[in-house]
């Protein structure tokens, strides 16, 4: 008998998924058909290059923040852009963030070469990645198992050193074992709940001396990845966990104390990535909603080639990329390209031109200035009884 068989006798490396409820199955089955949604939808290169690094800051700044890492999303982003400047007491900060962000770009660029299975010696390279270059506790080394005892957060110790090694192929073999085997047409929900589990037990084996929690972020990130998760989607449980991070301990010490029930962490972990996949839904639909309205627009002044028409054209266009009411006579000031086109008109041609485009129902004047009437096109969407 192992240690851990009398000190963790919750590492069980086992799910019943018979005691999955309905509505859990149902978020399931959500998230499955959301990432296969956003998979398959063709988006503009501009707008699914912004949301590959929205999502990657996201992760990045959400994988490490958990971990006591204070830089923001925003700040994250500014630097993937080269545009943050940090005092030398604080760039540690942004090493930590760049070893996320290098290893989830190697993770998409292997799997772009062909799936790989998890193995030990692939975990033990995530935590060398997210450790390389980091200042650390003298007993620990990057990506070897740990041979001292570790409490986590005050509360929970991990695993005895001495299985660390024993289980982390136990849990690696388990992951690769037919208990997560799909039946066709269930490979992302399955690969959804192997992600979750590898997350919850590598937390509960906890087996190197630091980052943790940050090589079971990767191995969640590579299975869901793996299993035809689009990359944006494949970063929303970090960001959740961050998100809600008192609940996420809380579940992950309820799960350890239940006897290893990890059925409430799959809930509450399910139930933020679906959360996430809706909001990612809703940038698209925003994005698909921009060119149907663009190309509605192009269409009204199709057969309209006149110097006017197109000043109206482009006047509507870049009104509609104002998220509030613009009064007329600030409307010279909306963009370079209507600068340009009123530059040697008078205000009586901006008045001409808005009701013109008023008449083909294209704009509406409010008391707080015109707007355009993007929604005109949501009429074209199939109805149905709200």
């Amino acid at each position: 008998m192992q240690t851990y068989d009398k000190t963790h006798p919750w590492i069980k490396f086992s799910i019943d998924l018979r005691s999955v409820s309905p509505h859990l199955w149902m978020l399931l089955g959500e998230a499955s058909s959301k990432s296969e949604h956003i998979a398959g939808v063709p988006l503009r290169p501009q707008t699914a290059q912004e949301m590959h690094l929205i999502y990657l800051a996201k992760g990045a700044a959400a994988t490490t923040a958990i971990e006591g890492n204070s830089l923001s999303e925003e700040q994250v982003l500014q630097h993937m852009d080269g545009k943050l400047k940090l005092p030398p007491s604080k760039e540690y900060l942004v090493r930590e963030v760049d070893n996320i962000i290098t290893a989830c770009n190697q993770i998409g660029k292997r799997l772009r070469n062909g799936n790989e299975a998890l193995t030990s010696e692939k975990i033990k390279e995530f935590n060398k990645q997210v450790l390389d270059k980091l200042t650390l506790e003298k007993d620990v080394v990057p990506g070897e198992i740990r041979t001292h005892s570790v409490v986590v957060g005050n509360v929970y110790r991990g695993a005895p050193a001495e299985d660390c090694e024993y289980l982390l192929g136990r849990l690696c073999q388990w992951l690769n074992s037919d208990d997560f085997k799909p039946a066709t047409g269930m490979e992302t929900v399955y690969a959804i709940i192997k992600a979750i589990m590898a997350h919850t037990y590598l937390a509960w084996i906890h087996p190197f001396g630091d980052g943790n929690g940050r090589t079971a972020r990767l191995m969640e990130f590579q299975l869901l990845l793996s299993a035809g998760v689009p990359t944006p989607a494949a970063h929303l449980l970090s960001n959740h966990y961050n998100q809600t991070r008192s609940e996420y301990y809380r579940q992950l010490d309820a799960a350890s104390k239940s006897g290893g029930e990890p059925i409430p962490f799959l809930a509450y972990a399910v139930q933020g990535f679906v959360d996430g996949l809706r909001e990612q839904l809703e940038r698209i639909r925003k994005q698909q909603w921009d060119v149907t309205w663009e190309n509605y627009v192009h269409d009204m002044f199709h057969s309209k080639i006149s110097r006017s028409d197109i000043r109206q054209r482009n006047l509507v266009l870049d009104l509609s990329d104002s998220d509030k009411p613009v009064m007329p006579q600030k409307i010279a000031e909306l963009s370079p390209r209507l600068a340009k086109d009123y530059a040697n008109k008078t205000y009586k041609t901006i008045q001409r031109d808005l009701t013109t485009l008023e008449k083909m129902n294209l704009i509406e004047r409010t008391a707080d200035g015109v707007r355009s009437k993007k929604e005109t096109i949501l009429a074209f969407l199939p109805w149905k009884n709200v």
